[in-house]
This record gives structure tokens, sequence and C-alpha cells, in this order.
């Protein structure tokens, strides 16, 4: 196993694979201390990369132009290097089952081609026992190496926030584990050189793997009684987000709102450790109920726009919404798991035709992904009624007058707002019919 001093010395080089909203920056933080290898499948984001441009926003321009990493597609360049990290997606499958394709190709890939000693530490989210039960065979069925002898694994969680330029890997307290003291120590090390908020070394693997998965899953528990909540408030003709204003003045109170629930981590992470829990014959039954209230909030926001268009006497069939924002979350252009298309979905379902833009997101992606068109801003007229969806800080610049102009002439504008991000008063000041979730 090499040492940190060799790898400071850069007498080999460390490989990040996976070059996404994870791995990228990873791979631009360690290169300042490091040698890197950055190795990604796509060509199309090597090239990118290497022209100097990072499409998801995680890295500036100038990011990567001061930084020196080695960018490939060829697995092949994966044998050169002594530590390898994994940062790849694990996503779901269309039953909500852990689609673990990305992890065991990562796997596969890195076994066909790393060097006898390598230091293997992966950061994808995963159940508790994934990264010794499915990677490690995959690594030494490959390589033809034993674990221990061969080479050594380790699990740090990834802690990136998407879109979020304060709270960044060096500000993020890191958890590190490994297969033995050894390789524990040394990715403390690696890790401790670019996280300045300082290392919790976990007692194990699986001790770490299960850590993170809780992390997100205890989020979306409190998303999901804040959305339920939303749904008896509403059924009592009051405001969600006052009442929660106005329990939030007590110290201890949880400070969470209703909203959608999508993107790779909080929508994602939670059937992980259900799925594990049920192979192990137990069924979670808070952590379904959480997952199954948040996956019912787009077609619920939707049937609530559609509700109040009857009783304003709005002509549902053939009607024309408007939907501000397609990504998962404010401010990112990731339409990864989105749940804004459920909201579409259900309007589509009343006859009503959405029209949807973005002011990140790329057009082309939502098309690939979704099949969706996202038009400008200003081909938002003639509207029977408008949902921000996702409170990008562009639309900050919308005010009630503006907004005003994006209805039929002669209505009353009717606004629908799932974050709250729009002035209350100031809407109904301006008589625009404004409602929340």
């Amino acid at each position: 196993m090499i040492t940190f001093a060799e790898l400071e010395s850069r007498k080999a080089p460390l490989a990040v694979v996976g070059l996404g909203y994870v791995g990228l920056p990873l791979a631009v933080a360690f290169s300042k201390h490091f040698d890197v290898i950055g190795f990604d499948i796509s060509s199309a984001r090597i090239r990118e990369l290497e022209g100097g441009h990072d499409h998801t926003n995680e890295v500036s321009d100038e990011g990567l132009a001061q930084a020196s990493i080695h960018y490939t597609a060829d697995p092949a360049e994966l044998a050169r290097a002594a530590v390898i990290i994994v940062a790849v997606p694990t996503p779901i499958d269309e039953h909500r089952n852990p689609d673990l394709t990305p992890v065991v190709g990562a796997s596969t890939t890195v076994g066909q081609n790393m060097q006898k000693g390598a230091v293997v530490c992966f950061e994808s989210t995963v159940y508790p026992g994934l990264t010794e039960e499915v990677c490690v065979p995959l690594m030494e069925k490959h390589s033809g190496l034993t674990l221990g002898t061969g080479f050594t694994v380790g699990y740090s969680p990834e802690r990136i926030n998407p879109g979020d330029k304060v709270h960044t890997l060096e500000t993020i307290t890191k958890i590190v584990s490994g297969s033995d003291r050894e390789t524990a120590d040394l990715l403390v090390q690696i890790y401790g050189s670019v996280v300045k908020a300082g290392i919790h070394r976990a007692s194990s693997i699986k001790v770490a793997e299960a850590a993170k998965v809780i992390e997100n899953t205890q989020r979306d528990l409190n998303i999901a009684l804040m959305n339920e909540l939303s749904v008896i408030f509403h059924l009592l003709g009051i405001d969600t987000l006052e009442v929660l204003e106005a329990a939030g003045t007590k110290w201890n109170f949880l400070h969470f709102t209703p909203g959608l629930v999508g993107g790779h981590c909080i929508g994602v992470d939670p059937y992980y450790l259900t799925f594990k829990a049920e192979e192990l014959g137990y069924h979670p039954d808070v952590i379904l109920s959480g997952r199954r209230i948040n996956d019912s909030m787009g077609r619920i926001a939707a049937q609530r726009v559609v509700k109040a268009m009857i009783c304003r006497g709005n002509v549902v069939r053939g009607a024309r919404v408007g939907v501000l924002g397609l990504t998962f979350k404010e401010n990112v252009p990731d339409l990864r798991n989105t749940r804004v298309v459920d909201i579409i979905a259900e309007l589509k379902e009343f006859g009503i035709e959405p029209i949807v833009t973005d002011a990140e997101a790329y057009p082309d992606e939502a098309m690939r992904l979704y099949g969706q068109k996202l038009v400008p801003l200003s081909e938002m007229k003639d509207l029977d009624a408008l949902i921000l969806a996702v409170p990008h800080k562009a639309y900050r610049a919308l005010d009630p007058a503006t907004i005003a102009t994006f209805f039929r002439s002669g209505a009353q504008p009717f606004v629908f707002d799932i974050k709250g991000f729009f002035d209350k008063q100031a809407m109904l000041d301006a008589g625009i019919d404004y409602k929340r979730l």
C-alpha cells in the first residue's frame, strides 16, 4: 500500500471514477495535493471537461482551468493509480428498487484494471453492507486479487449538496472508514488534506454506509410530515406556512417545509435502506409511509390547482397552465428524478396543456429524459393558471405586475406556489388569486 507521503510527492496518481456532481469537485480538490486521474465512461463528458467547462455548474470554468487533472475515458489508465475513489450514482429503477448498474459497472471496471496493492474507496450512497457484499466480490473476480492481500477498500460517503456554495466539500465533516486500520489511516490523511471541517472515523464500512443512508431518510421523513400537515391544513382552510412560522418561534421546533422531494438523494436513498430491511425480513412502515406521502405530492399539487380552477369557473379541458421550473431543486440544472414531471403528468390527465419553462435546465436534456419541451419565459402568456414549481433565484425578478401579464386578457391571475417563494401579501394586494402548498 502506498503511503500518504508518496502520494503527496506524486510518485503515483490518485484516480476518481465518475466525474459528475460528486466526483468532479472531489477531483479538483485533490488535484491541489496529488496527481489526479479523472475517469468517466462518457467520452462527451471528458471532452467537455478538457474544453474547460462543467455543465453541472458545480465547478466554475476558472476552477477547472486551475486544476491539473488528467481526464480520460480509457479504463486502462486506472492501472497507474495507487488509490481509486469511486463516485458513481446509485439510482432506483421503475419499481423503486436499487439500480446497482453504475456501481456494479464501476466495480467491474476497477477490478479489471487496478494494480496490486491498490486502495479503492467508494463514495456512492448504498445500503449497509453493499460495499463488502457486492463491490468487493466483483473486484476480486475481475482482478484475480484477494481483499486484504491484493487490495483494500474504504467507504467515505459523499455529502455534496448540488448548487450549494456554502456547504461544500471542504466545509462538511467527512466520514471515513476502511477494511483495515492501515487503509482507514491512509484515507483519513487523504481526505483530511482537502476537508477543513474535520474527519469522523467510523468503526466499520457498514457503519459509514448506514450513517449516510439515514441522513437523507431523516430529512425525507421530516418533509413527509410537513407535506401531510399541508394536506390537513388545506382541509382546515388555513395556510401551512403561516402555521409553521408561528410554531417555529419555539426554540426546538425543526424548520422543514412542504414541497416536492426528488433528486438523486432524498427521494432515492431511503429505498436503499428499505430494500435491505425487507431483504432481512423487516417491513419498515414509517420510512415507506414517508416515501408514499412525498411521492404523491406532485399529483396532490396538480389536483389542488385543477380544483381551484373549477371553483373559479375556468374550463379545465384545453386550459393553459404555466409551470415555472423543472429541475429537482432550485438553482441547479439537474433534472434527475425531478418530481415536477408528476405535476405535468397529472395536469395532462385533465386535458390541460402545461407550458413549461426553466431558468437553469438544458432544453435538450429535458427532451431526452422526459420528452418535455421547455419554452422561454417570454412564451408564458394567455395562461389560465401558473405554478411555481422550482424557486430558482432568477424568478425573484418576477414581480406581481409582470406575473399578471402571463394570463389571458381580462382574467384574474391565479398562482399556485409550491414552495411559498413569492410574497403572499404582495400577490394578494395586486389582485392575484394566490395559493400555497
